[in-house]
């Protein structure tokens, strides 16, 4: 590679580095493309970056980024899972898919500038994404709401009960 490209490569890594709300570092050994394929398309449904990255340009590329704090754990095959917008995605698609596998683990993360380790991820994982976090506020939202439709509607509903029991009551003497 020549050093051109390698700078080209350090700073397209760092432009990505810096908009990182989450990364994870997973290592791997002895994984096939098949598998390496499924996951890559997961990832891509969670709207997650997947890079395997080149360890000394990766640690040059994280100078001055929230994930410096985690380039130490750029040594050996490993790689990359990015999220810069939903901070539980990388960590909840990693986890399900690797949890009956030997051949991938994770290292650590970095969440928000702070790193994490292999039982911080597998915490935040549990955690509800953001659309579960949206949906149940909508929830939240709507139910006072329908509550307040169910009590103004009452009163009308019974006194029409009523009436139509009265009429109902006049038609059967």
């Amino acid at each position: 590679m020549l050093k051109s490209e390698k700078e080209e490569m350090i700073k397209e890594l760092h432009e990505k580095f810096a908009r990182t709300k989450t990364a994870v570092v997973a290592e791997f050994s002895k994984v096939d493309v098949e598998t390496v394929t499924k996951l890559r398309r997961k990832f891509r449904e969670g709207k997650v970056e997947y890079k395997v990255i080149k360890n000394t340009l990766a640690r040059r590329a994280a100078e001055g980024t929230s994930v410096s704090v985690i380039s130490d754990d750029f040594t050996g095959p490993v790689a990359l899972c990015i999220s810069y917008d939903d901070v539980v995605a990388p960590a909840k698609i990693l986890m399900d898919f690797i949890k009956d596998m030997e051949t991938i683990k994770v290292r650590s993360a970095v969440v928000d500038g702070k790193k994490i380790d292999v039982n911080g991820v597998k915490a935040l994982a549990k955690m509800p994404g953001l659309n579960e976090l949206r949906g149940q506020l909508l929830g939240m939202l709507n139910q006072p709401a329908g509550k307040l439709v169910r009590t103004i509607a009452a009163p009308g509903s019974q006194l029409a009960r009523v009436l139509q029991a009265n009429a109902d009551k006049s038609q059967g003497q």
